[in-house]
């Protein structure tokens, strides 16, 4: 597969291309944005008291890098090793990382909006199942790597002591609306601000459901301005329903809300990526977990 192959998508569109890998006849996905290359399995050295996910490192031209075992992530048992195993190369959250999978079958474009947010019946702040794709008799679930990173290195997560490297904070009066799909990274976001001094933040899960909230607002408002309801807007990009760049895409299109500045905070913002932010008219872009840059952008930009 050729590098960076998802970038070729249009802005916006709502639509990404998921390659589907296997894990004991399971079917699962991620992002071909996350994805540098797909590789045979070639030998990995152990590291001592590693975490019991990662099997060990490999070389990748010039770069060492920790392969991770996406069997033992899901709790799928140990098995001899098979000959259509693949290394998956990935980049997000500002690095790079491998996972070892069964198989890697295919690659599917498919709109968000077919992507169902998992059941709160079996969802919780740890799952690992950020979406569910329907494909004729089978499921294709979508796994939360970003998740999968934060069990190996909890450092790679938002940290609450970012904030204090910023030093005293006063409490702001601004209004913020975050999309943002992860329970997880939901209340992570919610502590850091706080601490950061801004208390007044409504959260949605998806870029639909904010998107209708602002629309709502506007409705409801008719000639006051938007911004004594919000002031800024925070979001994700990976998300059910409506991802960050076509929720963006249709907050700079609308009329009254075009002037509301938008700030993607996702791991998918790296060099390659970023044009995608600036086609669909983000005020800024900043990956996670950059929580300190996140608050002073906030702080500057903030209506």
């Amino acid at each position: 597969m050729k590098e960076n192959q998802g970038i070729l998508l249009e802005s916006g569109t709502n639509e990404l291309e998921i390659i589907e890998f296997q894990i004991d006849q399971h079917r699962y996905g991620i992002n071909v944005i996350k994805v540098k290359e797909i590789i045979q399995p070639v030998p990995v050295t152990p590291i001592p008291h590693a975490h019991p996910y990662v099997m060990g490192i490999i070389q990748l031209r010039g770069e060492v890098l920790p392969v991770v075992d996406i069997r033992k992530v899901l709790g799928a048992p140990i098995q001899e090793k098979m000959s259509q195993e693949k290394f998956i190369v990935s980049e997000y959250n500002q690095q790079k990382i491998v996972f070892q999978v069964d198989n890697v079958s295919m690659i599917h474009r498919v709109s968000w909006d077919q992507i169902e947010k998992p059941s709160q019946m079996y969802q919780n702040e740890a799952t690992l199942v950020i979406g569910v794709i329907k494909r004729q008799e089978e499921m294709l679930l979508l796994l939360d790597f970003e998740q999968i990173l934060l069990q190996i290195n909890p450092q790679t997560g938002i940290n609450v002591g970012m904030i204090k490297q910023l030093g005293k904070r006063v409490r702001s009066s601004k209004k913020l609306l975050i999309a943002e799909d992860s329970p997880m990274l939901r209340k992570l976001l919610f502590d850091t601000l706080n601490e950061a001094g801004y208390d007044q933040i409504e959260f949605f899960e998806n870029g639909k459901d904010a998107f209708n909230f602002l629309a709502s607002i506007e409705m409801e408002h008719k000639g006051k301005p938007i911004e004594e309801s919000v002031q800024l807007i925070i979001s994700d990009i990976e998300m059910p329903q409506m991802d960050g760049h076509h929720f963006t895409k249709k907050v700079k299109e609308h009329s009254t809300l075009s002037k509301l500045p938008i700030i993607l905070f996702s791991s998918l913002i790296t060099e390659d990526l970023r044009h995608k932010g600036n086609q669909v008219g983000a005020d800024a872009q900043i990956s996670k977990p950059q929580i300190n840059e996140l608050v002073q952008c906030i702080d500057r930009l903030a209506l």
